[in-house]
C-alpha cells in the first residue's frame, strides 16, 4: 500500500499486534499497553480483529458466533480478510499516516495460526491472500502471548460465562485445533525473529504486561524518550 504519511512529510506511526490463543489475555493486555503509550505521550489507536471498522464489524459476528463447523478452512480465511482489508483501509493505515500508534488485538498472524495451522488450509493460500490483501503491509512488532492449550481454554471459558450470546465458536472446536494453532504461532515467530516475540503469559496480568512494555522500549526506546 501507498504511504501517504512519507508523501506528506508526517512520521508514520507504529503498528503494534498483539497474538496468541483462546484466553491469553491479549485484550487485557492491549488496553495496558495503550495507556502506558498515552501516559508517554505517545497518541495511539486500540482495535481488534475481525473487526476494527464497521464493516469489518460485521462480518465478525459471521466468525466468532455459530456452530464450530459454520465455514470450511478457505470460506472462513476469504472472510477474515474481507474484514482486514476494510478495516486496514478504513482503521489503520488511516492512523498510521496521521502518526498514530496502532495496537492491535490479532491480525493476519492469526489467519496463519488458526486457519493456515488450525484448520490444516496451509501456509500458501493464506501468505497469497495477505499479498493480495495487504499490499506488503506488517506489523512493526508482534507479541505472541504464549500459553499452555487447556489453561488458555479455562481463562476463555470464565471470562465467557453467563454471556447471552458469547462469542465462543473457536473455543468450541477440538483440543487438536487449538495445539495445532499454538505451533503455528510458535512456528510464525521462528520464522521472523525481527518482528515477532514470543511472551510466556502465564503470569499475572501485571508481569505480562512488565515484559510487553520492556520489549517495546527496546524496540522503539528512541521514540519513547
Amino acid at each position: 500500500m501507498s504511504d501517504p504519511a512519507k508523501a506528506a512529510g508526517t512520521p508514520r506511526g507504529r503498528f503494534i499486534t498483539l497474538e496468541g490463543g483462546e484466553g491469553a489475555g491479549k485484550s487485557t493486555q492491549q488496553k495496558k499497553l495503550a495507556d502506558w503509550l498515552s501516559q508517554k505521550g505517545v497518541g495511539v489507536i486500540e482495535t481488534r480483529e475481525p473487526g476494527g471498522s464497521p464493516g469489518a464489524e460485521q462480518i465478525r459476528n459471521l466468525l466468532v458466533t455459530g456452530a464450530a463447523g459454520r465455514w470450511d478452512a478457505m470460506t472462513e480465511t476469504l472472510l477474515h480478510f474481507a474484514a482486514r482489508r476494510d478495516h486496514v483501509v478504513a482503521t489503520i493505515e488511516p492512523a498510521l499516516a496521521r502518526g498514530a500508534w496502532v495496537v492491535c488485538d490479532r491480525f493476519a498472524d492469526s489467519t496463519m495460526a488458526y486457519q493456515g495451522f488450525g484448520h490444516q488450509l496451509g501456509r500458501p493460500p493464506v501468505e497469497t491472500l495477505a499479498r493480495l490483501v495487504l499490499g506488503g503491509l506488517k506489523p512493526d512488532l508482534t507479541l505472541m502471548l504464549d500459553l499452555p492449550v487447556e489453561e488458555g481454554l479455562d481463562r476463555a471459558r470464565a471470562r465467557n460465562g453467563g454471556a447471552t450470546e458469547a462469542e465462543d465458536r473457536y473455543e468450541s472446536m477440538e483440543i487438536a485445533f487449538h495445539e495445532r494453532l499454538r505451533e503455528g504461532f510458535h512456528e510464525i515467530a521462528a520464522r521472523e525473529p525481527e518482528r515477532c516475540l514470543l511472551v510466556d503469559a502465564s503470569g499475572t496480568a501485571e508481569v505480562v504486561s512488565e515484559k510487553i512494555q520492556q520489549a517495546v522500549v527496546e524496540r522503539f526506546g528512541a521514540f519513547l524518550l
